[in-house]
């Protein structure tokens, strides 16, 4: 005999056994589904592993943590002349862009290694002029120099047009391994060492301001690192407290969660009673303004006749801005109380299916943590794409292209050799031009495809991403089914649900959720590249191009969150049903396009109650923190450590308290439609007989007014046993 629509039971008595987890519809056993999905998936994460084997054989994340001079030589390496030189300093700060040329490495101008930042102003004309006098000055400038360079009596003109030495050197101080100008604010003075101007080497004198243009931003990056070293001692002197305020946070999401069964109605009525009776308050003031306005001179006015004003104050004083806004409340409490008539019901349901999903993670508490697990894969596969895109991004050998100041020079950016450079024609046709190291790359076909190989590392990070999501979702959908279609509860759930379900779902179902994955990953990915194009054409002044970018943006949000949401309902029917994903998503959407109002009223009033969950747990735990890092709980002042800036750990135990309640709730979330789909299916196939029995619970029975009907052995022993006694007297 079977149970609702594919459950298993064997009938002794009238009465089904427990049900069996493992169907597949009318049949005791389950099946693969998407086996060709299945072996694709492998295939691609076993290319994936191949992906990042190459990458790391060509790759070398040393280009990434360490900076490269004009030779392509990386500062600060072990085993090289540059071991003991982990800074990179720029020859003439003065022709860098921006700080973004600066990082890339594609300043116009000499970059070498060195052990320190230059602390004081020179230049190399005064540097020669005192060395016949002190040779100490020669030796402090010429760690600024070429290594190979060491004639301090060579004229400047050579000098400089060898770049042997730099024109000048300016205090700086290191920042990101590179050396940057030391700007102080001294009274609303931008200074360097004191000095508001300095010599440049060729004769002039220049301001302090030419150096903050040339490194612009750098004095906001500088005080951020400042700002960062203090964050970062606060961290040190109060994560015990905030862990304290997270696993609090965490007990107080677990304590909400378990008490919904006894709050959710009570929650959703209070504040569905004070929204009526907040828009009730704001018709009678809206009545009473137009009232007051009405009859004083210059209040009839229309808003049409004074037309548009940029002082909103003057509408409030028109007799018409009162009226709509009365009207415009009057409306929408009129929807409010007329939804509430007719969907009274629906909302009951909703909330009763509120109150089971917490009882059901009252029962299956093990469900509350596998977001650990998630959590774990979902790291894992970021740590992997990450280390992937560095070795992918690190691959070859350096290249270099001819860097000039002077915008007519037509070898800017092409390639060149560095041995070679000075014998050839460019430095005469563009005498300022530099060889300088510009990226890694090369010409074999793994490097021409290195694009390409990143847009593959970029899809697959995606799908293996979505993977986990859908793992986990047909994981916890699986044990809550187990709960839902026990007839006696908790008697009848299986053993381990949720390890019973996470091995259904990795055994038979990886291909669906696979191809579910596979779906919402490439929707997910053509949007990246759509906001990859629209932050390249925010130039453009093509109108038609900006709005047909706009519209497809739109639309494929649109579809992602379709899809997400399709997915999650098609994750539910494979774990009750084990069906394909094709099947499972059409089974779903037919059940809910079936009863898309109580879908409707459910979504919102879940929506409503986690989000308002969410704000009370994490503000809670926040007033909490507030109190304490600020000292004013007398109890523990002296346990209060001594912060630089109190919002750090106080906006981390809010953050954390709203992701734990997030993480929780999301769990609880799934519970929820889960038995929803389950309930619906309950509707549907069975009619209360004691063959087909309803599994929901007696509270949704009781709001629909079904019965399970006895079955008529147990009727007749009831009456046997009721004329027994009679019979004895």
């Amino acid at each position: 005999m079977t149970g609702p629509k594919g459950g298993y039971y064997k009938a002794e008595l009238g009465e089904p056994h427990k049900f069996d987890p493992t169907f597949r519809g009318p049949v005791h056993n389950r099946g693969c589904t998407d086996v060709l999905c299945c072996v694709i998936f492998v295939i691609v994460i076993l290319g994936y592993i191949v992906l990042g084997t190459v990458a790391w054989m060509h790759g070398d994340a040393r280009k990434v943590v360490y900076p490269t001079d004009s030779y392509g030589q990386f500062c600060g390496q072990q085993g090289t002349p540059n071991a003991n030189k982990a800074i990179l300093f720029y020859f003439n700060i003065l022709q860098c862009a921006n700080p973004t040329v600066l990082i890339n490495l594609q300043c116009p101008t000499t970059q070498l290694c060195v052990s320190k930042c230059p602390d004081r102003f020179a230049t190399y004309i005064d540097m020669q002029l005192n060395y016949r006098r002190n040779k100490s000055y020669w030796d402090y400038y010429k760690q600024f120099c070429k290594p190979s360079f060491n004639n301090p009596d060579k004229s400047v003109s050579l000098v400089l047009q060898d770049e042997d030495c730099p024109s000048m050197i300016v205090p700086s101080r290191p920042f990101l391994q590179r050396c940057f100008p030391d700007f102080i604010t001294r009274n609303g003075t931008l200074t360097v060492a004191n000095k508001t101007s300095f010599k440049d080497g060729h004769g002039k004198t220049r301001s302090v301001v030419d150096l903050r243009d040339a490194a612009n931003g750098i004095t906001s990056l500088l005080d951020a690192k400042e700002v960062g070293v203090k964050i970062f001692e606060d961290y040190a002197s109060s994560w015990f407290w905030i862990l304290i305020g997270l696993v609090i946070s965490m007990l107080v999401s677990l304590i909400f969660i378990l008490l919904l069964r006894f709050t959710a109605g009570v929650l959703f009525w209070m504040v569905i009673f004070g929204v009526i009776v907040a828009v009730g308050y704001g018709i009678w003031h809206c009545y009473w303004e137009y009232s007051s306005l009405k009859g004083k001179p210059s209040s009839d006015i229309t808003i049409s006749d004074i037309g548009f004003q940029t002082d909103f104050r003057v509408y409030l004083q028109l007799t018409q801005t009162w009226l709509i806004f009365m009207i415009s409340l009057a409306v929408i409490e009129a929807i409010i109380i007329l939804v509430l008539i007719f969907l009274r019901n629906r909302v009951r349901i909703a909330i009763a299916l509120l109150k089971e999903g917490s009882k059901a993670i009252g029962c299956l508490m093990s469900t509350l943590f596998y977001p650990i697990i998630t959590f774990l894969l979902l790291a894992l596969c970021i740590a992997y794409w990450a280390v992937t895109a560095v070795f992918l991004a690190s691959s070859g050998d350096a290249v270099y292209k001819v860097m000039s100041t002077r915008p007519d020079c037509k070898y800017t950016n092409l390639t060149c050799d560095p041995k070679t450079f000075s014998q050839s024609n460019v430095t005469k046709l563009c005498p300022a031009s530099q060889c300088t190291f510009a990226f890694y790359g090369g010409e074999s076909l793994y490097h021409r495809y290195i694009f390409v190989l990143q847009l593959c590392n970029l899809l697959v990070f995606l799908w293996l991403v979505n993977f986990t999501i859908a793992l986990g979702q047909c994981t916890l959908a699986g044990a809550f089914a187990s709960y839902y279609w026990a007839l006696r509860k908790p008697e009848d759930i299986p053993p381990s649900p949720l390890a019973s379900s996470f091995g259904r779902a990795l055994r038979y179902h990886t291909g669906s959720l696979a191809f579910g994955a596979l779906i919402l990953s490439i929707v997910q990915f053509i949007r990246i590249i759509l906001e990859y194009l629209d932050h390249k054409l925010k130039g453009a002044h093509n109108a038609f191009t900006r709005f047909l970018l706009c519209c497809l943006k739109c639309c494929f949000w649109c579809l992602e969150h379709f899809i997400k949401f399709m997915n999650r309902n098609a994750y539910i029917m494979i774990s009750i049903y084990g069906k394909n994903f094709c099947a499972s998503a059409r089974d779903a959407f037919f059940l809910l396009m079936r009863n898309v109002m109580r879908v409707a009223v459910l979504d919102k009033v879940t929506d409503f109650l986690l989000f308002l969950g969410k704000l009370l747990i994490s503000g809670s735990v926040g007033v909490l923190a507030f109190f304490f890092f600020t000292r004013q709980i007398p109890v523990i002042q002296e346990e209060v450590p001594s912060l630089n800036y109190y919002w750090v750990p106080l906006l981390t135990v809010i953050f954390g308290s709203y992701m734990i309640a997030h993480g929780f709730f999301n769990v609880y979330a799934m519970c929820v439609d889960t038995l929803f789909l389950c309930f619906l299916l309950d509707l549907e196939k069975n009619d209360g007989s004691a063959t087909r029995p309803y599994y929901m619970a007696s509270s949704l029975r009781a709001i629909l007014n079904k019965k399970n009907k006895r079955p008529e052995e147990k009727k007749k022993r009831r009456k046997q046993k009721k004329e027994q006694p009679n019979k004895r007297h």
